[in-house]
């Protein structure tokens, strides 16, 4: 979610209001491997989530986190599960030009289909498979601090007060 390009219709938006807090659906992609997760690197922040971004206008949630995917990562997915939906002050992001976004994240889990891991080199600058002890010792997007020890052991999703 860092630092994905802004869509034209959230550019519209921020030409009437300015740099004032928007709340913007978004998705992310759960990809296992076994024990190890997929996490991608922002290319401008140096921080690693989980490969996703904003629902564009006339897209299903589905739809988006396929296409997400597939741009940042290189692999052709096919979501099997909604797993949460998270939002709230963790999914807050202040971006360097003052705009702040908070995301309420639909995450899927999915399953690799086709396609060759690479980084995109605009949104992504490094893409690894990770055990949790990796992920943990990595600069996380503040997003993910609170949930990656569920998104690991497979209680992501459960209701817990403060991180749904």
């Amino acid at each position: 979610m860092q630092g994905m390009p802004i869509s034209p219709y959230l550019r519209d938006l921020r030409a009437l209001v300015g740099h004032r807090r928007l709340l913007v659906p978004s998705v992310a992609g759960i990809i296992r491997d076994g024990d190890r997760v997929l996490l991608v690197q922002d290319r401008e922040s140096g921080k690693w989530s989980t490969p996703g971004g904003s629902i564009e206008m006339d897209e299903t949630p589905v739809q988006s986190v396929v296409r997400e995917v597939l741009e940042e990562t290189g692999l052709h997915v096919v979501p099997e599960r909604l797993l949460a939906v998270y939002g709230g002050p963790d999914f807050v992001v202040r971006y360097p030009n003052g705009d702040e976004t908070q995301y309420v994240s639909a995450m899927f889990e999915c399953r690799v289909e086709s396609g060759e891991l690479r980084p995109d080199g605009d949104e992504t600058r490094s893409l690894q498979f990770l055990t949790l002890d990796e992920a943990q010792r990595l600069h996380l997007s503040p997003w993910l601090v609170p949930v990656i020890a569920q998104v690991f052991d497979g209680t992501i999703g459960r209701l817990t007060q403060g991180t749904t």
